[in-house]
């Protein structure tokens, strides 16, 4: 008889590579939002006093929402699907609006496309889909 424990007993399993790969994706596009938000309060000048603050104030609560989300991917929380799905739309679009410039607009297709496809890998559905409830 082996007594050495079984290592796998008690832990939960891993997220699946996309997965991870779509949360690190999202915590980054987090990030440069919190950034973004930091350099416009920065540059706010008294003549846009009230529009400088305002997009600094939604860059930062958007990047933190972002974060949250990316975290909750992380997690395998379900809602978390929600805001990194619409967010990778508007990046898209964003993308769209800047195609004059081919390598912002580039970057941005390739990290929203990233995002999309880890989100919605079926490994990842599974996993996002489950049942906190259910036993496995």
């Amino acid at each position: 008889m082996n007594d050495t424990p079984d290592p796998t007993v008690g832990r939960t399993p891993s997220n699946p590579p996309p997965l991870t790969v779509a949360a690190s994706v999202t915590a980054v596009e987090g990030i440069v939002l919190l950034i973004l938000s930091v350099l416009e309060f920065a540059s706010i000048s008294s003549d846009r006093r009230e529009l400088g603050t305002s997009v600094a104030v939604f860059f930062a609560i958007y990047g933190v929402v972002l974060l949250a989300a990316a975290w909750g991917l992380h997690r395998g929380s379900g809602w978390a699907r929600g805001p990194v799905l619409l967010t990778q739309l508007i990046v898209l679009g964003l993308a769209w609006n800047l195609r004059d410039n081919l390598a912002v607009a580039g970057a941005l297709v390739v990290c929203a496309g990233i995002a999309l496809a880890g989100v919605m890998h079926p490994d990842s559905v599974a996993v996002l889909d489950r049942d906190p409830t259910q036993d496995d």
